[in-house]
């Protein structure tokens, strides 16, 4: 029987409150989504406390996503009105091309501004996100140092700090907040395997089955070269397969240690390029 995973402790409940508290300082809102999972990524508090502030939605690690799907999911934000880019933050001119955009959306506002006497040299914005969404890469190549702790785990960035780019952009880093109750299990794993729920939280044989179910029906032939399993592997049970897996990899039947190093494997791109959200399986009802 699988083990619910809930996450909400109090730190994300204070930094709700200050976003909340810190929105009317702002002229845009960086919503942060994870390419693989956009839609599991979105943060219901993020729309309700932003309420008619303009947003850009900015897919990070896009360079771990599907890139035939990181497009359809741009596609199918627009489609919502909602301007969204993928990006990968590692990589130079991400400043330029944020910025830009960022003015395109506030041009009325901008003009309007210049047109009372009001000379913006440049424009607040604050970035809100999951944990380990890439906040904290992203700025810092947006203000060209690091001034943002990083790390590979959800929980880094402690507080808010603003910060000073090169160009037009001061930026108000906020903590990874989640949202109090998840819609289901299948949203929780999701979160966990891409890493923005600690591992504490949850059990990873649960979510290396969940890993193993998804490679199954849509990268087989990625997770078949590096487990080395056969055709007839693929008839066995998705727990079975963890078995499988554990004697592949010599752990003998250590399969929490198997389950870690498929979640790892999986968070670090060995299997392939993915994204676990589809925007055709959206219902209205979600939209």
């Amino acid at each position: 029987m699988k083990s619910n995973i809930q996450w909400f402790p109090g730190h994300m409940a204070k930094a709700i409150r200050q976003f909340e508290e810190n929105i009317k300082l702002v002229d845009i809102v960086f919503e942060l989504v994870d390419a693989r999972i956009p839609y599991t990524s979105i943060n219901p508090e993020v729309k309700r406390i932003s309420r008619d502030k303009p947003r850009l939605m900015i897919l990070t690690k896009a360079d771990l996503a599907d890139p035939v799907m990181t497009k359809k999911w741009i596609e199918y934000f627009k489609s919502q009105g909602i301007r969204a880019i993928a990006i990968d933050s590692k990589v130079n001119g991400v400043r330029k091309k944020i910025e830009n955009i960022s003015e395109g959306i506030l041009k009325d506002y901008l003009e309007s501004q210049s047109n009372k006497g009001y000379d913006r040299k440049a424009l607040k914005a604050i970035c809100v996100g999951v944990p380990n969404v890439g906040k904290s890469t992203l700025l810092n190549q947006l203000v060209s140092k690091r001034s943002a702790q990083v790390g590979n785990r959800p929980g880094v960035t402690k507080g808010q700090q603003w910060l000073t780019s090169n160009g037009k952009l001061v930026l108000l880093d906020t903590p990874g907040i989640l949202w109090p109750k998840f819609q289901s299990q299948e949203i929780a794993e999701k979160l966990s395997l891409t890493g923005a729920i600690r591992e504490s939280s949850f059990h990873s044989d649960d979510v290396a089955l969940f890993a193993l179910d998804f490679f199954k029906q849509n990268h087989r032939e990625e997770l078949k070269n590096r487990y080395h399993l056969t055709d007839a592997d693929f008839e066995l049970s998705n727990p079975d397969l963890l078995l499988k897996i554990t004697a592949n990899l010599g752990m003998r039947d250590d399969y929490e240690r198997a389950s870690d190093r498929i979640i790892n494997d999986v968070r670090k791109g060995k299997l392939g390029r993915y994204t676990l959200d589809f925007p055709d399986k959206i219902s209205v009802g979600e939209e």
